[in-house]
C-alpha cells in the first residue's frame, strides 16, 4: 500500500469533498480517499492506493473535479 498526501485549494463544503473524492477514487488502484476540509483554504487530502500514483493523474483527477492541487503541495 502507498499513502500519498497533498493539498487541494478551493473546496468550501461537503459537496466539494464529494466531487474530489469521486474523481480520485476512480483512479486505478485507489483504495481510500480522506479529505480534511478547510473551507476556503488548502484542504489536506490523503489517498491510499495499491501502488504509487502518477502525480499528473492525481492533478488531472482533481482538475476534473474543478479544483487544483496546491502548488506548495508534495505533488508539484
Amino acid at each position: 500500500m502507498t499513502t500519498t498526501t497533498f493539498s487541494v485549494d478551493g473546496m468550501t463544503c461537503g459537496n466539494c469533498v464529494k466531487h474530489v473524492t469521486e474523481e480520485l477514487t476512480a483512479l486505478p488502484g485507489v483504495q481510500d480517499v480522506q479529505v480534511e476540509l478547510v473551507a476556503g483554504g488548502s484542504s489536506p487530502v490523503t489517498v491510499i492506493s495499491e501502488a504509487p500514483l502518477d502525480d499528473a493523474a492525481i492533478a488531472a483527477a482533481v482538475d476534473e473535479a474543478g479544483y487544483a492541487v496546491t502548488p506548495k503541495g508534495s505533488l508539484l
